[in-house]
């Protein structure tokens, strides 16, 4: 605490200046650490009180004078807190004795020294702006202002101190299924997933390599750090990463653990993993549920984020165009062809080459002026929707305040006939624009799997009132996981809007053929059989 005259019952000896220049010197250390969202901060649990140790440091005469109530309730609230490296080695946030006022350097270096001989207790959520309090009256006080980044404003149904409750909960989990299954499961797992042996594996395989990784690290550590590196983990782990055992990877590696063959463990995954089943309630919502459905949804003021409809192709954000023929001239002779050569024909190369989703991305794509997928008379086909109202709250996993996309998918389980997506089975037909699924376009949202998407021109579902809203479990911001009964409802109970509008839809890229016209004049056609 700083003063000017030591006259008040909480005064510091320490003179104003350099007081001040110390706390300005941690908050331009502390606070862009805070500000890049890469660093978390981390509760610590010691029998110590912190504001003993920092006090017991100063002279026993000047102690009084260092006695103040606000830097006492500052030490004791924040200054435990941590940050934890990728081996489990914690560092204090806040304490550094190198920029602190010689006068307070030895308290601090104790601080220092005693909150990291502690080990992790949980993770640092607040939603106050300022730690502390900066000033009472003329007195400056220890304090840090918080970079927006780092004030939790999750969620108006839970609160900070409810969110830490639930990592918590989620570092036992995690903790207790790395006890539970060995490396060798995990990796057997991987390896399964990555293979494609396993029916929809790429919604599960994420999880299972953050797992894997996860009990490699810990693995390694020693002196307790393999509980700090969990925590570290579990801080920034995906939605739904931190319950192994009540999801899909748990049952697999339950069957691997068990000696299972590869051939029963993989007709037990797919059959939990279908589309119809997976995530999805199989009986009407109760009575309580709608309830719950109806206070939750005023709550967040969601009730018009729940109309959907047709995505249009200017709302897709491509990672292929056609390219754009050139314009006519508009010059009294532009009618005459010139003397001269007339274009080559096109050379056509008439065998079909087998490739990766990522060999034809960076090899073929680039140079594709044009476009063709032979339409299967059976496919994964699959629209693009979007929110009906464009500026209503975010319902998606991956649409965010500061990075808005509310477009998803839905296909049919096992496939549809071409027919009812006003398609014939074994004719080219242009490809207006290639995709990523939704999930992948911003980045961050690797757990939902990964695929590509040709954007046929033409298709549409003439059926699409069977699809509903296409409002799925799985792709839900977890806020709705303990109401996904009624939402289920509510999406099976409503059609999509737009049909006429609608233009993004097509098909998977797994098993599909492309034939593909290059600035050079090639025509070449490619079986894309998987992702890379």
């Amino acid at each position: 605490m700083s003063k000017s005259i030591a006259s008040h019952d909480e005064t510091a000896s320490c003179s104003g200046q350099d007081y001040d220049d110390y706390i300005a010197r941690m908050n331009a250390r502390v606070s862009p650490l805070l500000d890049s969202g890469e660093v978390k901060a981390f509760e610590t649990s010691g029998e110590r009180d912190l504001f003993a140790v920092y006090l017991s440091e100063f002279p026993e005469g000047e102690r009084p004078f260092h006695n103040c109530s606000a830097c006492k309730a500052f030490i004791r609230r924040f200054g435990g807190l941590v940050t934890v490296s990728p081996d489990g080695r914690t560092k204090s946030l806040l304490w550094d004795e190198e920029e602190a006022p010689a006068e307070y350097r030895q308290s601090v270096q104790a601080l220092r020294r005693e909150v990291e001989s502690r080990f992790v207790s949980g993770v640092h959520l607040s939603d106050i702006p300022v730690w502390g309090t900066p000033f009472t009256g003329n007195w400056t006080h220890y304090a840090i202002a918080v970079p927006s980044a780092h004030v939790y404003r999750g969620s108006v149904l839970k609160t900070a101190s409810q969110a830490a409750a639930e990592k918590l909960e989620d570092f036992h989990n995690v903790s207790r299924a790395l006890g539970e299954f060995s490396e060798r499961t995990l990796e057997q797992a991987v390896t399964l997933l990555r293979s494609d042996a396993l029916y929809r594996s790429e919604k599960v395989l994420g999880q299972a390599e953050w797992l894997l990784s996860l009990r490699r690290d810990a693995s390694l550590q020693k002196n307790g750090r393999a509980a700090n590196v969990i925590w570290r983990a579990v801080a920034s782990a995906p939605a739904g990463f931190c319950h192994p055992r009540s999801s899909m990877i748990g049952t697999l590696l339950e069957d691997l653990e068990g000696g299972l063959s590869v051939a029963d463990v993989s007709r037990r995954f797919a059959a939990k993993m279908n589309p119809l089943q997976y995530q999805r309630p199989q009986a009407a919502p109760a009575a309580g549920n709608l309830e719950e459905a109806e206070r939750v949804v005023a709550k967040l003021g969601l009730a018009g984020s729940l109309g959907r409809r047709f995505a249009r192709l200017d709302e897709v954000q491509a990672v292929w165009l056609p390219e754009a023929p050139k314009p006519a001239g508009g010059g009294v002779f532009s009618h005459i062809k010139p003397k001269g050569p007339t274009s080559p024909a096109p050379i056509v190369n008439h065998s079909v080459t087998p490739i990766t989703w990522d060999k034809f991305a960076r090899t073929v794509l680039p140079e594709a002026v044009s476009l063709e997928v032979l339409v299967p008379s059976h496919g994964s086909f699959i629209a693009l929707v979007t929110a009906e109202n464009q500026e209503a709250p975010p319902i998606l996993q991956w649409d965010r305040e500061e990075a808005r996309n509310p477009v998803s998918w839905y296909l049919y389980s096992n496939g549809s006939p071409a027919s009812r997506w006003g398609l014939r089975g074994g004719e080219y037909r242009k490809v207006n624009a290639v995709t990523l699924q939704p999930s992948m376009w911003n980045g961050g949202f690797e757990h939902q799997g990964k695929s590509a998407i040709f954007i046929i021109d033409g298709a549409m579902d003439s059926q699409s009132g069977l699809a509903g809203l296409g409002l799925f479990p799985e792709i839900l911001r977890s806020e709705f996981h303990g109401i996904r009964a009624s939402i289920e409802a509510y999406s099976r109970s409503k059609s999509l809007s737009g049909a006429t509008e609608g233009s993004a839809c097509g098909i998977s890229f797994v098993g599909v053929t492309v034939r593909a016209a290059s600035k050079s004049g090639v025509v070449s056609s490619y079986k894309l059989d998987r992702w890379d």
